[in-house]
């Protein structure tokens, strides 16, 4: 049965090399005149902000910078950049960094426009007057961010995870250039690359799936899966970072229009308890999770396999495509056991309490409350 579905694209895609180029002649097209220029502290290190600014500016466009957050932003940080931004008179956004730097200015967008705290905004269509029109320029290839509507905001006091949606947050156009990439640390190139096979995996066995959003994520698995191992063995090999960008940008598109699983719901509370980055801490945990959904899944990993060049694949497919992100784990150096990074089991059965309140849990193909949160921890273990 091909199920129904309803596609909005809401973000123009610019991909191709040097397409950082032409930010400054998309943004006057939009009506940019003073944006407020949203990148976390090692871009502006690595001169892309320095960069981006001058591009902007050969269109007589003021980027005004901000950049106090870090990894993983939280409601505390929204709120600094909302001040900031208020005496600044912006009348646009461009978020040019990782998911933090995209999910950073989504949230600033959303309180600087809407008023209140981001934690107003938690759920979808909260936000009852326009936003600002805002560009996303993505520095890394991993989360998708900027295809999607939804900004991943942490409270500041339990570290809990806010999805803060709402179509009106979109950006207007994304612009996907490989070559700023290249400025990737090798860890960063592993962890954000194995969260965009994450995203490709759990979307495509999503209950929320449809035939549009798995055609996302199968072509972000093939180019995903084909070149991870690659982009970390030859980290100047411009073809496999354009794939590994494009892979990540249909994993978003494949995120917004199904929505992920067991993998996210749990790696959430071992962010929020033990400050794990969010990659590594799916890295602990997709493995485990693809074995335990195999009996609920089985037939649709075996596509995904074979989407990767896998002519035959064996009788248990879940255990070869856990296999399978293992091994991508350990070419990146990522963990893939609970125990060896350092997670208490006494801590499991709370841990479990709270990934069964995630909000990506309910779409797992196969049904997932707390007793099954507390097995894929102990599977994970």
């Amino acid at each position: 049965m091909i199920l129904a579905f309803d596609f909005n694209p809401l973000t123009r895609l610019v991909f191709g090399t040097d397409s950082m180029a032409q930010l400054g002649k998309i943004a006057s097209e939009l009506g940019f005149r003073r944006a407020l220029l949203v990148a976390d502290p090692g871009l502006v290190a690595a001169g892309h902000v320095e960069r981006a600014a001058a591009v902007l500016g050969r269109q007589a466009i003021a980027a005004i910078p901000f950049h106090d957050f870090t990894t993983n932003p939280d409601a505390a940080m929204v709120e600094r950049g909302r001040l900031f931004a208020a005496d600044q008179e912006i009348d646009s956004i461009v978020a040019l960094g990782g998911g933090s730097s995209m999910d950073c200015a989504k949230g600033i967008n959303l309180v600087l426009t809407n008023g209140g705290r981001i934690h107003d905004y938690w759920g979808y269509n909260r936000a009852s007057r326009p936003l600002l029109p805002a560009i996303g320029v993505p520095t890394t290839a991993g989360t998708g961010s900027e295809t999607q509507s939804y900004a991943l905001i942490a409270d500041a006091v339990t570290h809990v995870k806010m999805a803060c949606g709402d179509a009106k947050a979109a950006f207007r156009v994304a612009i996907l250039d490989p070559e700023l990439t290249l400025s990737q640390p090798r860890s960063v190139t592993a962890s954000a690359g194995f969260d965009a096979l994450s995203h490709a995996v759990e979307s495509y066995v999503s209950t929320k799936r449809n035939a549009l959003s798995q055609c996302f994520a199968r072509e972000a698995w093939r180019l995903l899966a084909g070149h991870f191992e690659r982009v970390l063995a030859e980290p100047n090999n411009r073809e496999a970072r354009a794939a590994m960008q494009l892979g990540a940008c249909y994993g978003g598109l494949a995120i917004e229009n199904s929505m992920l699983g067991a993998a996210h719901a749990c790696a959430n509370p071992l962010t929020a308890r033990y400050g794990i980055e969010h990659a590594r801490a799916i890295a602990l945990l997709l493995p485990a999770v693809v074995r335990w959904n195999g009996p609920s899944a089985n037939e649709l990993y075996r596509e995904l396999l074979q989407t990767s060049g896998l002519a035959a694949c064996p009788p248990d497919v879940a255990e070869a495509l856990a296999r399978r992100l293992e091994r991508f784990a350990a070419a990146g150096g990522l963990e893939s056991r609970l125990a060896a990074a350092g997670v208490r089991r006494e801590d499991l059965p709370s841990m479990a309490e709270e990934a069964s309140k995630q909000w990506t849990g309910r779409f797992n193909p196969r049904p997932f409350g707390v007793q099954e949160a507390l097995e894929v921890y102990q599977w994970a273990y």
